[in-house]
């Protein structure tokens, strides 16, 4: 029997945009090239800070911005093979449902997780004192720490042939922390089905 995440309501390509780059924008690896990005365009961080979904011109610099800095629409990068047509989601993860998402088929999950690309793992194995390429593992231990005080995450933004087999696209570390937790229940996720999904969420 599929398993089916608690559905919220629909979603769209406009909010799945802002949320990932709301969420690159607070990342130590990719918050900096995001805001010169940004400096470029002549735009300023409210654009992401705070997302009117009604505001056609918004969306449109939004795009481009995720475009230009991850490939998003142009078949490169980390969206090659991501289909054009997706339908999105607004949901709940239960800890099971949590639990069993993956991360993205990338060198640095794969190592972190043992190879099995599975979050429950990663914490596992960085609370052995385990690392990824020598990687420190501070932002993980600091992001746990946050969700310990009860600080609020943004939604993770997950994809799938189905809502029964889901990979992470943006909200690694925060899933991480999530499972360093032992993954709290009602996790708020958006999330992206497409037939063809299967070629970018191996």
């Amino acid at each position: 029997m599929l398993t089916v995440v608690q559905v919220l309501g629909v979603s769209s390509e406009d909010e799945m945009v802002a949320c990932f780059l709301s969420g690159e924008l607070s990342s130590q690896r990719f918050g900096q090239n995001l805001r010169s990005h940004l400096a470029a365009a002549g735009q300023a961080e409210q654009l992401l800070t705070h997302p009117d979904l009604s505001d056609g011109r918004a969306n449109f610099a939004r795009r481009a911005l995720l475009a230009g800095t991850r490939g998003y629409g142009e078949n490169r990068d980390l969206f090659e093979n991501f289909p054009t047509h997706v339908t999105w989601t607004r949901a709940l993860l239960s800890v099971d449902e949590a639990a069993g998402v993956r991360y993205l088929d990338y060198s640095y999950w794969g190592e972190l997780s043992g190879g099995s690309r599975r979050p429950t793992d990663a914490a596992a194995r960085i609370k052995a004192g385990l690392r990824a390429f020598d990687v420190p593992n501070e932002p993980f231990v600091n992001a746990d720490h946050a969700l310990i005080r009860g600080e609020w995450f943004p939604p993770l933004i997950l994809v799938g042939e189905r809502q029964d087999n889901l990979v992470c696209l943006e909200g690694h570390l925060r899933l991480t922390a999530y499972a360093l937790v032992g993954f709290p229940t009602g996790i708020e996720c958006l999330i992206g089905t497409a037939p063809t999904m299967g070629r970018w969420a191996r």
